[in-house]
């Protein structure tokens, strides 16, 4: 094997015809025959550029609806044959088979026919079968041959053949095959993914995931660790598919956390009025809703004024310039929200390291999906938590019913609650957070670091006592004992949102009757690890 390989034949078959016209006329112009098929055949001839069908060469026409083109021993032995190999070119000769020393395909755009809800037919039919079998060959013969599936590496091929006298090297053939197999992979990945939805198979015997490069990350959650940023091809608004308007590039932890905060505010309906998130280590600090979108931030931020430095802000309503003066009045690292105005823009333009992204709209809290996370040996697998709570669908269980006013913020906490690190307590009042204890191995600890966080408020807004008191409250999971209800009676609150289920259920009740509280059940827990 020699390193510089000559290209003189080229094989293209694409769906995607985005630059393909210009990059075919620089292979032509440097004397490359170009072998194709079908649609890809007929855009380049209509360009007039010269061109041989597969056809031709096979000397089988395409058939069954284009389901066998190149599916024949002339194109996977130009393919696949060693060059340095006398037997492998003896096999050639004997049956007139060409060589062919780049490969040119893009798969039927399978991923979009689901994307856009295709029926199920649709979909099998735009599953492609010679292309994947294509790029195989070539890039295991990446010794010889280039392979190319991507639009973007066109002018990387150009590139490499004008710094070679027409030939590639090694080296960017490996290239080439390693994102070969890694898009036929992430093809497979999508289609049995699909399948599995398809026939109903919630736990299929193999899953497979995979992700395209959106973005090299400096490092990840600390220093020492590499990091990168990929996106799954789904059209679900957010942190990957959002327009970043200024600002340096985001980091891991920024992603992370404007992802738990675009996900936290996409809970509150805007058609129901503004609402706001402020979220910090990927817990809210602050959640409130408002009159405006104004009124909404500085409800959050009066939560923790503390914590809300450096942290990263989501609305489910446009930006706009009110808003976007209150939040520069403190170091905020990211902005996010379905659409910013030209003026809520030109106010973050003098803070030039404030990040601010838009989506075009919000995610479905309710819609179907899966989260994975990695464990030693293998990955968890589970649905996303949609799960969502209505009046309806509440019980009361204590003697004294919870007001109205308390029941819209029993709900109002119980879903912040669902986007706090476990164990989760939450204490609102007027449909805003005024205390929140995340993430602590004992749910008492947290609903005395919530109680503490509500005094801190009442000291920074200089309050004449703790909001707190007369405050309603979200627990993500029971309460195994009665202490927590005592702890939460000890701070004030006045109403209890959880979802029983426990052995004491009826100690938590009896203390809630006796302490005068009221509490409603969900039966639906929100553990958020």
């Amino acid at each position: 094997m020699t390193d510089r390989i000559p290209l003189k034949r080229a094989l293209i078959s694409v769906s995607d015809k985005t630059g393909l016209v210009d990059f075919v006329r620089a292979l032509s112009a440097r004397g490359v025959e170009i072998l194709s098929t079908g649609g890809t055949a007929k855009a380049l001839r209509e360009a007039g550029l010269a061109v041989v069908d597969v056809a031709d060469v096979t000397g089988f026409p395409e058939m069954m609806d284009g389901r066998v083109k190149t599916l024949h021993p002339v194109v996977h032995g130009g393919l696949l044959a060693l060059r340095d190999n006398d037997e492998h070119m003896a096999a050639a000769k004997s049956h007139r088979i060409g060589m062919i020393d780049l490969l040119v395909v893009n798969l039927y755009p399978f991923e979009a026919t689901v994307a856009k809800g295709a029926a199920y037919d649709d979909c099998i039919e735009n599953i492609d079968i010679g292309g994947p079998a294509m790029i195989r060959a070539a890039a295991k013969n990446h010794a010889f041959v280039t392979v190319v599936v991507d639009v973007q590496d066109y002018a990387a091929v150009l590139a490499e053949l004008d710094a070679g006298d027409d030939t590639t090297s090694f080296g960017f053939r490996q290239r080439q095959a390693q994102i070969a197999y890694a898009r036929t992979a992430a093809y497979d990945a999508a289609v049995s993914t699909w399948m599995a939805g398809a026939i109903g198979e919630e736990t299929p015997r193999r899953r497979a995931f995979a992700g395209t490069l959106a973005q090299s990350l400096r490092y990840g959650e600390n220093p020492h660790q590499s990091a990168a940023f990929y996106t799954d091809g789904s059209d679900r608004p957010g942190v990957a598919t959002a327009r970043q308007w200024q600002g340096k590039e985001l980091s891991y932890n920024n992603i992370n956390d404007t992802d738990a905060a675009f996900e936290m505010v996409a809970e509150f309906d805007p058609a129901q009025g503004p609402a706001v998130a402020i979220i910090k280590h990927a817990n809210p600090c602050g959640v409130a809703r408002g009159d405006s979108a104004a009124d909404a931030y500085r409800r959050a931020f009066d939560c923790d004024r503390t914590s809300a430095f450096g942290g990263i802000i989501a609305l489910n309503t446009t930006l706009d310039a009110e808003t976007a003066q209150a939040i520069t009045e403190i170091f905020t690292e990211v902005v996010i929200a379905p659409d910013a105005t030209d003026e809520a823009k030109a106010v973050f333009a003098a803070k030039k390291n404030l990040r601010l992204l838009t989506t075009g709209g919000l995610p479905d809290p309710a819609a179907p999906g899966l989260a994975f996370r990695q464990v030693a040996g293998g990955f968890l697998v589970q649905g996303r938590d949609n799960g969502r709570i209505l009046r309806a669908d509440l019980k009361v269980v204590t003697k004294r019913q919870p007001t109205d006013q308390e029941l819209d913020d029993l709900l109002f906490a119980w879903t912040v609650a669902k986007h706090v690190k476990s164990n989760a307590i939450v204490y609102a009042r007027d449909l805003a957070t005024v205390g929140i204890g995340a993430g602590q191995m004992s749910r008492v600890d947290s609903t005395r670091i919530g109680k503490r966080k509500s005094e801190d408020m009442a000291e920074a807004l200089g309050l004449a006592q703790a909001p707190a008191i007369g405050s309603s409250v979200a627990s993500d999971a029971f309460f195994p004992f009665a202490d927590g209800v005592e702890a939460l009676a000890q701070a004030g609150a006045r109403a209890v949102i959880q979802p029983g289920g426990s052995m004491r259920d009826a100690e938590v009740i009896e203390a809630a009757d006796r302490l005068g509280l009221a509490m409603v059940f969900t039966g639906q827990r929100h553990f958020r690890h």
